[in-house]
């Protein structure tokens, strides 16, 4: 049985890890770093530079030079974060065949998944060197905010590469694991696993207890990260140096790489010296010549700089206390993941969040890959005494009558996991159902996220409600959907994987939850409205029969008086208020009502006349 590496697939750098001998080890690239920048580089004749070697010459061949291809995979082309990507890249963002967001690099077009797929290819290429023997299996993280989308196109991404995904695990519970893995056998603690890397931010609270590892909730940002940091950075240098030349370096694509590299070297510099000095000669030529930049950056002018990007990664913390039901003082530590966690600044306010001292005890540019090689070799059976219990981020379901969001599967569920519920036709004599899947934490359908839409087919004419069609929603450990359909009389059943259709948009990926708290009440009346309607549609249509079938036991000014009402419920329901709907049940109501007292006094003189028809008989006999 081959080794199964762990792969921390990063926006500005990657790691990969093994275990060996019950040791995971980090392993160095062939320049002796233990970690590789993400960057590619496509070159005139035809070359595909991976690591460093792609990051040395991206200064000369800005425009073919890909970095933090991580922010674009699996989503789409219009969301308007990939709209700001596209403003602050040299190199060029184009829109997919699917509407998603591909790169164009020497007049190809490419999808984020084939050039994460040469980074994966050359962090295997690395594995196999140092280990001397073939790899196919591999465990690749995720941020844990990732969408199904982009978790499809992350393993799509592994496959190109010719590697076995055999799991996709979250960032945080990664780095939870290869933190607890010394200490499995104490407890239980919970930890928040802090997660800013260089191009998303997650936030996990995991409970480690004899050797197990529950994820109780999580959240996040897809779009914050040190790439943030860096064009906070740059656009401060590049807004001086137009005051001063009336010149945008961000609109020259070799001035706009130089920036972003002094940006992230003067970044990290900052975090263990209080000033640096940036200079950059001859970056754009005048009418007076040759202009250089030369600008003094402080500690506490980035603190400013910064300052509502830190703010910003405390609102998820929020978020995902409240979704584990704990709090700040609940916590017993706080594990710093991504480089982004050396600013002191960072630390600062994230201690004062949770009201403690932060643990830097693990290196957080490898802590994620070592966890991935940790469930690695769990998959294998190398390691026993650890169980890893993940949760899905967004909630899941299917539209129903009404336009309403049914859930099914709610958000932080402990993953795999599966769910039915049994659902019915809305018409007499339907034969077929559309199944709309959802993603997201709104009451009504048109406020989520689209995954699929299907039809079952193929079913028995029947009144109303009389079918049952079983819906199953199953996510594997993966984090992967499937949903299969089935009508429990024929048999007849549909299925659906969900897969890459670009991701989600920015609005969706980045404000679902926020905006279902902030409309909580809306939605809950928007809800109630539509519960109110479909209360009214049933009682219409089970009083119309009725009437249909014991209206002979009313007078005809009865009968008529209830057929007027029903035509004139027909015709008000639609565009009904909540107060309307509320008169039209009452009329319904009292109309069912009377159908049930005349049906009743029916039967009663009925079985009385039997009953004189059976003492008549026993008289005569």
């Amino acid at each position: 049985m081959g080794r199964t590496i762990g792969i921390d697939l990063g926006t500005t750098n990657s790691c990969v890890c093994c275990v060996i001998d019950d040791e995971h080890v980090v392993i160095p690239n062939a320049e002796g770093s233990r970690t590789t920048p993400s960057v590619v580089g496509f070159t005139e004749d035809g070359q595909q530079l991976v690591g460093q070697v792609a990051k040395r010459q991206a200064q000369t061949n800005s425009e073919n030079t890909i970095y933090a291809v991580k922010r674009l995979i699996g989503r789409r082309f219009d969301a308007p974060d990939v709209a700001q990507a596209r403003r602050s890249s040299p190199f060029d963002i184009v829109e997919g065949p699917n509407g998603d967001a591909w790169v164009n690099v020497r007049g190809k077009q490419m999808s984020p998944a084939e050039v994460s797929a040469l980074i994966l290819k050359e962090m295997r290429k690395i594995a196999e060197d140092h280990l001397g023997e073939e790899i196919e299996d591999a465990v690749v993280t995720v941020p844990a905010y990732f969408n199904d989308a982009q978790r499809q196109a992350t393993k799509d991404a592994g496959r190109i590469a010719g590697l076995n995904v055999s799991r996709i695990v979250n960032e945080p519970t990664a780095a939870a694991l290869a933190y607890g893995l010394a200490n499995v056998s104490a407890g239980p603690i919970k930890v928040a696993v802090y997660d800013l890397g260089g191009g998303t931010f997650d936030i996990s609270i995991l409970e480690l207890m004899d050797g197990v590892f529950s994820v109780l909730s999580t959240s996040g940002d897809t779009f914050l990260g040190g790439e943030d940091f860096d064009h906070a950075i740059i656009d401060w240098i590049a807004d001086r140096f137009e005051e001063a030349h009336g010149v945008d370096l961000t609109e020259i694509p070799m001035a706009l790489q130089r920036l972003k590299e002094e940006a992230e070297q003067a970044k990290c510099e900052l975090s263990s010296t209080d000033s640096v000095e940036i200079n950059l000669p001859f970056i754009h030529t005048g009418d007076d010549g040759p202009l250089h930049v030369e600008e003094t950056l402080t500690r506490e002018i980035l603190e400013e700089l910064v300052d509502h990007l830190i703010e910003r990664s405390l609102d998820p913390c929020r978020t995902a206390l409240q979704d584990a039901g704990l709090r700040r003082s609940d916590v017993d530590e706080i594990l710093l993941v991504g480089g982004m966690t050396r600013m002191p600044k960072v630390r600062e306010r994230v201690g004062e969040f949770f009201g403690q001292e932060v643990d830097t005890s693990v290196n957080p540019d490898e802590v994620v890959a070592m966890g991935a090689a940790i469930q690695g070799g769990i998959i294998k059976g190398e390691l026993t005494d650890v169980l890893l219990l993940d949760v899905t981020p967004l909630t899941l379901g299917v539209e129903t009558a009404g336009g309403v969001f049914t859930p099914l599967i709610h958000r932080n569920t402990t993953v795999p996991c599966s769910y039915t519920e049994i659902f019915s036709t809305a018409r007499d004599n339907q034969e077929m159902v559309r199944v709309h899947i959802l993603q997201g934490e709104r009451a009504m359908a048109d406020d989520n996220k689209s995954l699929a839409l299907f039809e079952l087919t193929g079913i028995p004419p029947a009144p109303r409600g009389v079918p049952k069609i079983a819906v199953t929603f199953k996510i594997d450990e993966n984090g992967m959907v499937n949903v299969v359909a089935r009508d429990e009389a024929t048999g007849q059943e549909q299925s659906v994987n969900i897969v890459a259709d670009g991701g989600l948009s920015d609005q969706d990926v980045e404000r679902l939850i926020a905006e279902a708290e902030q409309k909580r009440e809306e939605d809950a009346r928007v809800r109630e409205l539509m519960d109110l309607r479909n209360q009214a549609e049933g009682l219409l249509y089970s009083t119309e029969r009725s009437l249909e079938m014991y209206g002979q036991e009313l007078g005809p000014e009865e009968v008529q008086e209830l057929s007027e009402d029903i035509d004139t419920v027909k015709d008000l329901i639609e565009d009904a208020n909540f107060e309307e709907l509320e008169t039209i049940i009452a009329t319904l109501e009292a109309g069912a009502h009377r159908l049930a007292e005349a049906m009743y006094a029916s039967m009663d003189d009925q079985l009385m006349m039997d009953d004189d028809e059976a003492t008549a008989q026993s008289l005569e006999e």
